[in-house]
């Protein structure tokens, strides 16, 4: 039997090609799994519920960006987590029984309260604190037995198995415990060196033209000790370098010839966008099939009821369960 896997991305801002190994994890796991894939649009209020985004647009945009990678819906329910009102509603019930210590001692917690408010955010409040909780009804109103994370996100499934546990041990066995797929996600940085993001301005989108691949490449940081194409480069200290390494397979040869002063950083950086619009390209192709009109909220629907079937199931276990 398949195992069950639930992920999701909150709708934020635009994606960027530092996210697209993780969705493309997603695409190689949907055969051999039972994928539930959300737009995880409460998550984005629990850090941001006074920047008024623009909802509408973000979700759809999120969910264009997954299909144009190569999720199927025919494989896999690609949904806004808002529509599926189990996601809240287990969220409250597990609420109930589980321990602030437990919420307070979460990594991230404590460090991204005190990175938001540098930026004049107060995180001082009741939905900031219990995002990790409502991470674990994310994924148990599934069953999900199998979370696709990176090392940062290990906590949080170890927050949802002590959940799970306790659930089990009060009212009986309900839920698996999820186990963490951690994959390889490589961190590419930005085009200016520092980690990539929109409002650092220097990302590559997943919508990038040929033209805005191109121009990105060309402003990405490289040796500041190399002034001539022949004087010998330091690869490791070079953004470009670090793009080859992940989407070029002459990489290392690349590396040689760059330390030996065999090739200059404009042949590199032109390389380097040649590949990425291999990459991109067929992205684009896909992503105008499903801009048609109509196409992308027939998937979110379809994949709202089907998470709904699923989720609603579960829940009427748990209110058994806890006597409700």
């Amino acid at each position: 039997m398949k195992g069950t896997i639930f992920s999701g991305m909150r709708p934020t801002g635009a994606l960027h090609i530092g996210h697209l190994s993780v969705i493309q994890n997603w695409v190689s796991l949907q055969d051999d799994y039972n994928c539930y894939f959300s737009v995880v649009d409460l998550h984005a209020l629990t850090s941001g519920y006074e920047d008024k985004l623009d909802f509408p647009r973000l979700r759809r945009e999120i969910a264009l960006d997954w299909l144009s990678v190569g999720i199927d819906p025919e494989k896999s329910a690609v949904f806004l987590q808002s529509e599926v009102k189990e996601h809240a509603e287990l969220h409250l019930l597990l609420s109930m029984f589980t321990p602030l210590s437990w919420l307070e001692r979460v990594p991230t917690y404590k460090d991204q309260i005190q990175q938001l408010s540098l930026q004049g955010k107060d995180l001082g409040t009741y939905g900031f604190l219990g995002y990790p909780m409502l991470m674990s009804a994310d994924i148990l109103v599934y069953k999900a037995d199998t979370v696709p994370v990176g090392e940062d996100q290990l906590p949080h499934v170890e927050l949802c198995r002590e959940v799970a546990r306790r659930f089990n041990h009060l009212y009986g066995p309900v839920f698996p415990e999820p186990k963490a797929l951690v994959g390889k996600i490589p961190l590419l940085p930005g085009v200016d060196g520092r980690k990539m993001s929109k409002s650092y301005h220097n990302a590559i989108s997943l919508t990038a033209s040929p033209e805005e691949i191109k121009t990105r490449v060309q402003q990405m940081v490289t040796d500041p000790a190399r002034l001539r194409k022949d004087d010998p480069g330091h690869p490791e200290v070079c953004v470009v370098d670090k793009f080859h390494q992940i989407y070029t397979s002459e990489a290392a040869d690349l590396e040689e010839n760059c330390r030996a002063g065999k090739i200059g950083c404009v042949a590199c950086k032109r390389l380097l966008a040649e590949n990425l619009e291999k990459l991109l390209s067929p992205f684009r192709e896909r992503r105008a099939y499903w801009e048609e009109p109509g196409r992308v909220d027939n998937v979110l629907k379809e994949g709202a009821l089907r998470a709904h079937e699923a989720a609603s199931v579960t829940m009427k276990e748990v209110r058994s369960a806890m006597g409700l």
